[in-house]
């Protein structure tokens, strides 16, 4: 059983190697492909770029990346399985698995982000981030905006600097809901920053629901 478990965690970390040849590889969820393949159209799609030939592979790029973070999770939650029926050691086990499994997703990123950087510039680069996390970067900071008018330069450069790190863990969660949760950690860190500056941030909150409120009457 331990030794199945090493192997497990060795096929997570394995996966990160084998990106830089993407096309070469072999698919083994046809049905998963072609859902990430219309899910970077989409994303593509909106990124205004010109050429048909570019499109594509910006399009495989994208659809490739959340294939291969998608066979990490699944080969994480293969080795995590087995640990229903085998507690020994459940804990320290369970952390190694997991440990192994973000490991290949920390390796997996910046080998996406340069075969992107290849064809498209930093805007075009961010596009893709901004598409592969619903644009909450850019809804929350404005909505920090509107809540907080009065916001100082700096408040509102570590807000968005904070905003873009989220981006940079949300695109490589494995549902909407966690890569929400990245952004919900990042809107705590901020909102106890702005506390610290000596916002009151729930009476903040209520009066810019208050203004809400009164544009819709």
């Amino acid at each position: 059983m331990k030794k199945r478990l090493k192997l497990l965690g060795a096929a997570i970390l394995v996966l990160s190697i084998k990106t830089s040849a993407q096309n070469s590889e072999i698919v083994q969820d046809t049905a998963y492909m072609n859902v990430v393949q219309q899910r970077a159209a989409k994303i593509v799609d909106k990124m205004g770029l010109s050429g048909a030939a570019q499109k594509k592979s910006i399009q495989n790029k994208i659809a490739w990346q959340y294939y291969n973070l998608n066979e990490i999770y699944k080969k994480r939650d293969s080795a995590l399985s087995i640990l229903k029926t085998d507690t020994a050691n459940k804990a320290a086990r369970k952390q190694r698995i997991t440990e192994a499994a973000e490991k290949s997703v920390d390796s997996l990123h910046p080998v996406f982000l340069t075969e992107l950087a290849k064809e498209i510039d930093t805007v075009q680069v961010n596009a893709v981030k901004d598409g592969m996390t619903y644009d909450v970067l850019h809804v929350t900071y404005k909505a920090y905006q509107e809540m907080l008018p009065d916001l100082t330069t700096g408040q509102k450069q570590q807000i968005y600097n904070w905003l873009v790190e989220a981006r940079e863990h949300a695109m490589d969660a494995e549902s909407s809901e966690k890569k929400h949760a990245w952004f919900g950690k990042y809107k705590g860190r901020i909102n106890n920053y702005l506390s610290a500056q000596g916002i009151n941030m729930k009476q903040a909150t209520l009066d810019w629901q208050k203004r809400i409120r009164e544009k819709r009457e």
